[in-house]
């Protein structure tokens, strides 16, 4: 007798000690979802929401080794990425995905904060254009990231950064509206080679804790995917999955906070 299968998904990315962001976002995000998580660490981190204090880098050589051990037993749907800091380890993450196109493959191009500084090497950046977003599924970056990988610095219309590397790296673009001017209201766009589409959210005042946000929406992106949405859907739950974290996010220390949680499916 054949057993049921639940569905699975991935997340490749850092460890985040304070649980808000990183791999326990990702983890969060598939429990909501119902659907199963498979990890591979990319990095370990000593943080808070008030900062990054420790890295301890992951070697590509245990980041390929995790990687064959989860893909080679578990039925993975669809994964998402996160920050991966060096160009060694994006190539390491690229090879092990190159033979497996079943798999949907979200990949968050996490290069730029909210502040404009570089999160990983230069080096890596062209890297990370090179062997790892034209793998994509969908990638997702932010305002500042899509102009970083689309060669436009000081574009702000995200329909035109999204036609742009779609052009470029010939995958679906969702470019991020949480870092955009619009006070009222944050506004995502989706192009996928045929239609543009927008997805917005109310912005919340004052919320407790945003800290997890960007990791949250692709890790929700990613188990819609393996629960066999479409990439509009994909996109149109992973908003309303973030909203409701940021619009339930609760105190859990002295001014710290964190994401809320709420079941999607399952």
């Amino acid at each position: 007798m054949e057993k049921a299968g639940k569905s699975c998904a991935l997340t490749i990315a850092g460890s985040d000690s304070g649980g808000n962001a990183g791999v326990q976002a990702d983890l969060r995000a598939f429990h909501a979802y119902g659907v199963h998580g498979c990890t591979v660490f990319a990095a370990l981190t000593a943080q808070n929401p008030f900062g990054v204090s420790a890295i301890y880098p992951v070697t590509p050589e245990f980041v390929r080794a995790q990687m064959e051990a989860v893909l080679g037993v578990y039925d993975i749907g669809a994964l998402k990425t996160g920050m991966l800091a060096t160009g060694e380890l994006i190539e390491a993450v690229a090879e092990g995905l190159k033979t497996r196109p079943e798999i949907k493959k979200v990949i968050d191009p996490v290069m730029i904060a909210t502040s404009g500084a570089k999160l990983i090497e230069e080096s890596a950046i062209a890297v990370l254009k090179r062997e790892l977003l034209p793998l994509a599924t969908v990638i997702t970056p932010n305002l500042l990231e899509a102009r970083e990988l689309a060669g436009r610095v000081g574009e702000d219309d995200a329909r035109l950064l999204a036609r742009a590397l779609y052009d470029r790296y010939g995958v679906g673009v969702i470019v991020k509206g949480g870092h955009s001017e619009d006070r009222k209201e944050s506004i995502d766009v989706l192009y996928d080679g045929q239609e543009l589409s927008e997805f917005g959210a109310p912005r919340l005042e004052n919320p407790v804790s945003t800290h997890g946000t960007g990791c949250s929406f692709a890790a929700a992106m990613a188990a819609e995917l393996t629960l066999g949405a479409t990439l509009k859907e994909a996109v149109k739950g992973a908003k309303e999955y973030v909203f409701k974290a940021i619009r339930d996010s609760y105190w859990v220390g002295k001014d710290c906070g964190v994401l809320g949680f709420e079941r999607m499916r399952g």
